[in-house]
């Protein structure tokens, strides 16, 4: 028996899209989290998956996302 799943909506896709560029990333700067990153205040690709996140969460209803 094989389990279906719901189709991805557009704030599930957008997570995996920058995902996959946020791990791009880490392995052209060979390491394996942002955290060890000397760009990591200033890196846009960061920050685009942080709020991809958010939104994949509230499934786009708003509000900011604040440290």
């Amino acid at each position: 028996m094989s389990e279906t799943h719901p189709p991805k909506d557009i704030w599930e896709n957008r997570l995996e899209q920058n995902l996959a560029t946020l791990k791009k990333c880490q392995v052209e700067k060979n390491t394996s989290s942002c955290l060890k990153c000397s760009e990591i205040l200033e890196c846009s690709i960061r920050k685009n998956y942080v709020k991809s996140v958010y939104e994949s969460m509230n499934k786009g209803q708003g509000g900011e996302f604040e440290f």
